[in-house]
């Protein structure tokens, strides 16, 4: 909808600023960090929805859909798009993502989040019908029944109309097929499952954020002769092996610690954070679609590099170091990781791509003071990060620890990840002028 005319605002205005400065200021009187320009006088709700649909969203995507890897990755992003667009849409504050629409002032952003998340759920995920009119019933049954409930669902499923028609033809599920032959340094199926590459269609995929996947592709990995390969070739195959006398407890606990599932790993420390933090509904809706969407692309990037470079794990590489041409590498043939090897190629190393990612957004978003605990069903405990530099560091030496990477991948990925992360709002989920 339109703003309203000038004269109007002009004298709305007028008259606040007159009765400010006769009375002092005033105490209700919502802060410019906290209200929108459109909604100067309403009270902003809480995150509540926000959360719990995040909640719902991780529970239709990788427990009832049982979605591997990183791919959940893509589905938080489509579904907090589509949330963010119809808060920021009612709300205001901050550009909406690649729409143009405004929603109605008197609409209640609430029950447009509610909406728009039920309706990107329900169009990828029927079978999950059920869990997730439960989780919208329980979201209308808060807000009370009227016009601002009927115009904040209406807008709300515009808000997720919007996202369907951008992600239409954008890839998914695409007949992707790896047909590279094995030799050294190329990726094949590792033990013990020696299952086949797990989604190749998600490097093909077009992006959230930017226009293909290619944008931030990495050049090739350190050739099987360089003394960087070996170098990473060394330490991972002292450090990563499943009964190394050179790891300690701590960096065996790391490593376990961050072998839970990433994407739901972290949607429950956002949930913490924006709790703990007092976070609005606008504030949160920002910095599930920030993080959300980089991940999506830090994931696409990743897995396009993966699909291209194709280089064999360190599993496959220490057991062949006869082959690879490189006098510095000594095969073991009976090696063991710590963990047991994902099923697709090393380079470059995703979860750390998606680290950086989200590390960068929060870095942006909260100062530099992090401040996000982590927990871990793996090991059933909690790490509280309030600096991006200590939870990057661990991150990528998890990754070596557990015998599933080298070095270069993952410091790279990770570097990766952070241009990603900055992407992302340097060109999405700006501030209103």
């Amino acid at each position: 909808m339109q703003a309203p005319p000038p004269s109007r605002t002009v004298r709305r205005s007028l008259v606040i600023g007159l009765t400010a400065l006769a009375l002092g200021a005033l105490p209700w009187a919502p802060s410019a960090a906290t209200a929108s320009p459109d909604r100067a006088s309403a009270q902003v709700p809480g995150a509540k929805v926000i959360t719990e649909w995040s909640e719902t969203a991780a529970a239709v995507v990788s427990v009832d859909a049982a979605r591997p890897t990183a791919e959940p990755f893509l589905w938080y992003g489509f579904v907090s798009a589509a949330v963010y667009n119809a808060v920021v849409g009612i709300e205001g504050r901050y550009t909406p993502y690649k729409w143009h629409v405004r929603g109605p002032r008197a609409a209640s952003s609430e029950a447009a989040a509610a909406a728009a998340a039920r309706r990107v759920l329900l169009t990828y995920f029927p079978a999950s019908k059920a869990r997730i009119d439960t989780a919208y019933t329980a979201s209308l049954a808060r807000i009370p029944d009227g016009k601002a409930e009927d115009l904040g669902v209406r807008f709300g499923e515009r808000a997720a109309a919007r996202i369907v028609e951008l992600r239409e033809n954008d890839g998914r599920d695409n007949p992707v097929t790896y047909d590279k032959e094995p030799a050294p340094g190329v990726w094949r199926p590792t033990p013990p499952g020696f299952r086949p590459f797990v989604n190749p269609w998600l490097g093909k995929l077009r992006p959230m954020l930017f226009d293909s996947p290619d944008r931030f592709m990495p050049g090739p990995p350190p050739a099987l002769t360089s003394k960087r390969y070996a170098r990473d070739f060394a330490e991972v195959k002292s450090m990563g092996a499943r009964n190394s006398p050179g790891r300690t407890a701590r960096q065996t606990e790391t490593a376990r610690f961050f072998s839970d599932p990433l994407p739901q790993q972290l949607q429950a420390a956002y949930r913490d954070h924006t709790a703990r933090h007092g976070m609005d509904i606008v504030e949160a809706a920002r910095l599930f679609a920030a993080a959300n969407t980089a991940s999506a692309d830090a994931t696409i990037t990743t897995w396009n590099s993966k699909f291209t470079h194709a280089l064999w794990r360190p599993i496959t590489a220490i057991r062949l170091a006869d082959t690879d041409g490189n006098p510095a590498t000594e095969a073991d043939p009976s090696w063991e990781p710590l963990l047991n090897t994902p099923p697709y190629p090393e380079y470059i190393g995703g979860h750390c791509a998606n680290d950086g990612a989200v590390m960068a957004v929060l870095d942006r978003l909260t100062g530099g003071d992090i401040d996000l605990r982590v927990s871990s069903a793996v090991t059933g405990t909690t790490r509280t990060y309030t600096r991006s530099a200590d939870y990057n560091r661990d991150v990528i030496n998890a990754r070596i620890w557990s015998g599933i990477h080298f070095r270069t991948a993952d410091v790279l990925g990770n570097r990766i990840g952070r241009h990603i992360g900055n992407w992302a709002l340097d060109h999405h989920f700006a501030p209103l002028p």
